[in-house]
């Protein structure tokens, strides 16, 4: 029986290609597509999102929902380009009288009590909001993965801060003080994950909807970081979200408690791992710390070789 999911995706690129892996792999049943803003704006969010399965079409459509109003001070257009799809323009019909994102979570949850992992591929504002709703929703959610954080490595918005965090680091304290206990996948395993041009541009099963779609959006991510970063490809970090739920033994983790620093004028948004042999609290989280990167790439390639 496949395993049911639900998406919080901020739908840039590398997001992208994590809810198309999601939505072709015939294990897992996405049962919800929320839209949170980050790399673009909640209006665009909500747009992307609904873009994603307009253009995969699977077979059995999951629920969706309208992105949470939120600013925040940064956004990923630099690297996803205008829009967070590339730079390009896909023809896409939003839904009218669309539910807000936390309350479909909630309902989804509770219509499948203990069967649905919550995968948060974005900054944690819809996820939060969701426990301040509904404050049973841990104990009927199976398990949470949240994309997120870095533990030993610099961070990507700031001197230690991971960009989901840094965008709503009071989101992410609350959620990871909510009792959830999530699967916590930080920059230190994500920025393992990546691609050459020759491997985003030369998809298997090119005839499909999703390839097609995929290497649409990916040429201004390959450019963009070269550009940005100096380096040749591009990082697929969100990619590691479904790979957690789809094939669990490829990511390893251990037991932690981590926190959230919403204060320092250097450190807001730090992910601080308490990794002391007797630590004060006990351990709230699991923190992922090394991926088979080898076997992520196979997963993928067989995944979008039967994409539709």
């Amino acid at each position: 029986m496949p395993r049911k999911i639900i998406i919080v995706a901020d739908p840039g690129i590398d997001t992208a290609f994590a809810v198309a892996l999601a939505l072709n792999d015939p294990n897992l049943e996405v049962v919800g597509l929320l839209p949170t803003a980050g790399n673009v704006n909640s209006e665009q969010a909500t747009a992307n999102v609904h873009t994603l399965i307009d253009v995969i079409d699977p077979p059995k459509w999951p629920r969706l929902a309208a992105a949470l109003p939120a600013r925040y001070d940064a956004d990923g257009i630099a690297l996803h380009g205008p829009g967070g799809l590339g730079g390009v323009t896909f023809p896409s019909a939003t839904r009218h009288t669309l539910h807000p994102a936390d309350k479909v979570l909630c309902e989804l949850a509770h219509e499948n009590p203990r069967q649905v992992t919550v995968i948060n591929l974005g900054p944690l504002t819809t996820l939060a909001a969701a426990i301040d709703r509904d404050p049973t929703l841990p104990a009927v959610l199976d398990q949470t993965v949240i994309v997120g954080g870095c533990w030993n490595v610099p961070g990507n918005a700031g001197p230690v801060a991971e960009f989901h965090v840094h965008l709503d680091p009071e989101a992410a304290k609350r959620v990871l003080h909510g009792e959830l206990h999530p699967l916590l996948i930080p920059l230190d395993v994500t920025r393992k994950l990546i691609f050459s041009p020759s491997d985003l541009l030369e998809l298997p099963n090119p005839d499909s909807r999703t390839c097609q779609f995929l290497r649409k959006i990916v040429p201004f991510g390959i450019r963009a970081s070269s550009n940005l970063y100096g380096i040749e490809g591009f990082h697929l970090k969100d990619v590691l979200g479904t790979v957690a739920v789809a094939v669990p033994a490829l990511v390893s983790s251990e037991p932690r408690y981590v926190d959230v620093e919403t204060r320092g004028e250097l450190t807001r948004g730090m992910t601080v791992v308490d990794a002391r042999p007797t630590p004060a609290l006990p351990p709230n989280s699991r923190v992922a710390t090394s991926v088979s990167v080898a076997e992520v790439r196979s997963y993928i390639l067989k995944t979008l070789k039967q994409a539709t």
